[in-house]
């Protein structure tokens, strides 16, 4: 548990610390960043300084329906009436309709614009104007021209005229005609406040009026409050209040008016309409009633349906005598019948249907056949009194059958009578439905014309009233007013913080693409992480312009300090490396040229010999010698021109004759010295007399230091590198390549340079690595500004 939370603990150290390193980059730069973000700033200030302010008008309107307003007539009709949802967006299509907004600039003189002219921007001059200009050609001319001429007020009696900027000037007198090229114009002062105005530049400028319009079209807002809203916002910005304020305030009452005049037309026409349908439905109503008056005469009918009726009434009434006079005829059939038999037998006495006759002789024939039949009871059929009973019943019969044959002859011819006019009666029954339906159908139309007739007269009053009472389409919530109550552009307060926002991403651009575009190293950690397998012994830091390029004794400054923090890193890690031969020659060499090899080289030697060692600095650069030039200003006695390539070229010469000795800032030290540029060095370095040399300088000092010539470009190093028990191979910050260390790798991996050592030189003291903020031990510390402030 505790080695992992060891382990993490060193994870998240790491991660903190790769932040830190990441923004340490930008902190590094804070002076950049401080700069441009008081640049962006005044640039910001000066765009505010600068720039014509603009103001936002806005006012709200709702529309009304036409039901609301009262004005249609026909609304209850679904062929005109619209829909419940007010058509917000084609209302707005229409109120910012070209004629709307040529309208407004007619009313209120927009085309005609005067400025007062400024060194940066002209202000405009906004109904108080000093001087009013008056055109002698048509309107229609004025309204299609662009032109522009400058005035400049002398008094309040004339002025100067002049049509550009640097034309020569024309001195005018107020009132007297000035000539164009479209005709001629009259300007004249107003009497309010001319004498304010006097030296002034005034611009006038003049527009057609379809191209403001255009403009106008574009910087108009209109839209709803909400969705599905009848609410809407009208809104202008411009650099002058009162001017947006009056063309939203006239926009809303030209529209007003527009929607006024076309309910009104509507009106008219719609009474109009009106007359003309009542007089035609007028006489079709006569036309109608006299077709009713025609049918009923035709038919001699008053009223078909109590006619119908009646005529019901009347055969039910005939039919139930014609059923009572065949049920009469059927009992004297019947009656007739019984009669008929030759037998004595009974018959109904009560199916005489009213005829007294008939019923008496059927009684009075019942009573003497029951006399008889009480008679045989006793007598038999051939007693005298039956006789007679019989002759007499024979008697009744014969009268009986009589009188029934007499009655059915009557009934026969009233059954007949009823029979017909039955059939009349139904003849006239069956044709009234025929002229009911005539009839209903031209009371049917009479109805029709007749409601139509009143409902057109009620709308003719309606048409009548909406065109004394017709109200507008827009009803006015708040009338355009300064909604910011200020200028709405530029807003400083989004300006200056885009200003500090810019100010800050243009330093943290330039420094983000500088870095992702940047292949150079920059300190030690850059170096080690490109090469992992080559110790790296320190850095060295950039001089500045009061510091000195060379040690001396006793020296604390952050330069000594470095290379003494090299020289530890160098024995310690050449301690523990097995040399055999040449232990203490160190060579030092680079990639490429102006890495620093003989300013490290020398101050190497320094910070050796300034430890008490014996130290020979040999310069093995013969191409490039630069180690001379550094040290003739502190040679001590006259050196001998006898150099290296003197000693390797002229065998005569011994090593003592070519090393001088040299007090450098009270520091002593042996030099071998390059000598004469040869016209050949990579074979003269491959003498024998190399190996002569460094066998014997090994053998005399402590520390033998030599300045060679690049790796990468010349083969010099390489051709005297078995005789260097270790080398130094320096880079330098911000001029070696991190693709060029690839080099480095290959002469290490090939083992072509014995005892490879990294350094890193001319860092900034902000780049440096581990513990650079700490600055050195002992060194006086640099304060803040803010700190030096403190007291």
């Amino acid at each position: 548990m505790v080695l992992g939370g060891m382990e993490n603990l060193s994870n998240n150290n790491s991660e903190d610390f790769n932040l830190k390193k990441t923004l340490s980059v930008y902190f590094k730069q804070w002076k950049w960043f401080v700069i441009s973000i008081i640049l962006c700033c005044i640039i910001a200030f000066t765009y505010l300084r600068y720039t014509t302010p603009q103001y936002l008008a806005v006012a709200k309107i709702m529309l009304l329906d036409d039901k609301d307003s009262s004005t249609g007539a026909f609304n209850d009709l679904s062929l005109f009436a619209e829909n419940e949802d007010a058509k917000v967006e084609d209302e707005i299509q229409v109120i910012k309709s070209r004629s709307f907004l040529r309208n407004v600039i007619k009313e209120l003189n927009l085309n005609v614009q005067y400025f007062i002219t400024g060194r940066v921007y002209d202000s405009e001059i906004y109904k108080n104007t000093p001087i009013v200009v008056n055109f002698i050609e048509s309107d229609s001319v004025i309204n299609n021209t662009n032109f522009n001429f400058y005035t400049q007020i002398l008094s309040s009696t004339d002025f100067y005229y002049r049509t550009n900027e640097d034309d020569e000037p024309k001195k005018y007198a107020f009132g007297q005609t000035i000539p164009t090229f479209f005709g001629g114009m009259i300007i004249t002062p107003t009497t309010n406040n001319i004498d304010n105005y006097v030296g002034s530049d005034i611009k006038v400028k003049l527009t057609n009026i379809n191209t403001l319009a255009e403009s106008l079209k574009y910087r108009i807002g209109i839209s709803p409050t909400g969705k599905s809203s009848k609410v809407i916002e009208v809104s202008l910005t411009d650099p002058v209040i009162a001017k947006a304020k009056d063309i939203v305030n006239t926009l809303i009452d030209e529209y007003n008016k527009s929607t006024i005049q076309k309910k009104n037309a509507i009106s008219k026409n719609t009474a109009d309409f009106i007359n003309d349908r009542v007089d035609l439905i007028a006489l079709d109503l006569v036309s109608v009633d006299s077709s009713i008056v025609n049918f009923k005469t035709s038919n001699k009918v008053t009223d078909v349906a109590s006619e119908a009726g009646q005529f019901l009434n009347s055969s039910a009434l005939n039919q139930q005598q014609l059923d009572a006079a065949r049920t009469q005829l059927s009992q004297l059939n019947y009656m007739n019948g019984s009669l008929g038999d030759e037998r004595f037998e009974s018959i109904p006495s009560n199916l005489g249907m009213g005829d007294a006759s008939i019923s008496g002789l059927s009684s009075r024939y019942n009573e003497l056949l029951e006399r008889r039949r009480t008679l045989l009871k006793s007598a038999g059929e051939q007693n005298p009194v039956v006789l007679e009973l019989d002759q007499t019943l024979n008697d009744i019969k014969q009268n009986l059958q009589q009188s029934i044959n007499n009655s059915t002859k009557s009934l026969r011819i009233q059954i007949g009578s009823l029979e017909n006019q039955s059939e009349r009666i139904n003849s006239k029954i069956y044709s009234v439905p025929g002229q009911e339906r005539k009839l209903r159908s031209i009371e049917r139309k009479q109805g029709i014309k007749e409601s139509l007739y009143l409902y057109l007269l009620e709308k003719r009053e309606e048409a009548a009233i909406s065109l004394t009472a017709t109200s507008p389409s827009a009803e006015i919530i708040d009338e355009a007013y300064n909604s910011a109550g200020g200028p709405v552009f530029p807003n400083k307060r989004i300006i200056y913080i885009g200003a500090l926002f810019l100010g800050f991403l243009i330093p943290f651009g330039v420094i983000y693409v500088s870095e992702l575009l940047d292949n150079k190293i920059h300190n030690k950690e850059d170096l080690e992480k490109i090469i992992k397998n080559i110790p790296v012994l320190g850095e060295i830091p950039r001089a500045t312009g009061n510091d000195k390029s060379l040690i001396e004794r006793n020296d604390r400054s952050i330069l000594s300090e470095s290379f003494r923090i090299i020289k530890t890193s160098f024995d310690y890690v050449s301690r523990g490396r097995d040399v055999k031969q040449y232990g203490n020659v160190v060579f030092v060499t680079s990639t490429i040229n102006g890495e620093g090899k003989s300013f490290f080289s020398l101050n190497m030697a320094l910070t050796m010999a300034n430890a008490k060692k014996r130290v020979l600095l040999i310069g093995a650069d013969v191409r490039n010698p630069q180690i001379y030039s550094a040290i003739k200003k502190h040679k001590t006695k006259a050196p001998s021109e006898i150099g290296l390539t003197e000693y390797l070229v002229d065998k005569s010469v011994i090593i003592g004759e070519t090393i001088n000795e040299y007090n450098i800032n009270d520091i002593k030290i042996d030099i071998l010295l390059s000598g004469k540029v040869p016209p050949n060095p990579a074979e003269l370095l491959m003498s024998s007399r190399m190996k002569d040399l460094f066998d014997s300088v090994s053998a005399q000092y402590d520390y033998v230091i030599v300045d060679t010539a690049p790796a990468m470009l010349v083969t010099d190093t390489l051709l005297i590198s078995q005789y260097a028990g270790h080398t130094i191979y320096l880079t330098r910050a911000e001029r070696t390549e991190k693709d060029i260390l690839n080099f480095a790798k290959e002469l290490h991996a090939d083992n072509k340079l014995n005892g490879m050592m990294l350094v890193v030189n001319d860092v900034k003291q902000s780049n440096f690595g581990y513990g650079a903020k700490y600055g050195y031990y002992g060194t006086p510390v640099k304060k803040s500004f803010f700190s030096r402030m403190k007291f």
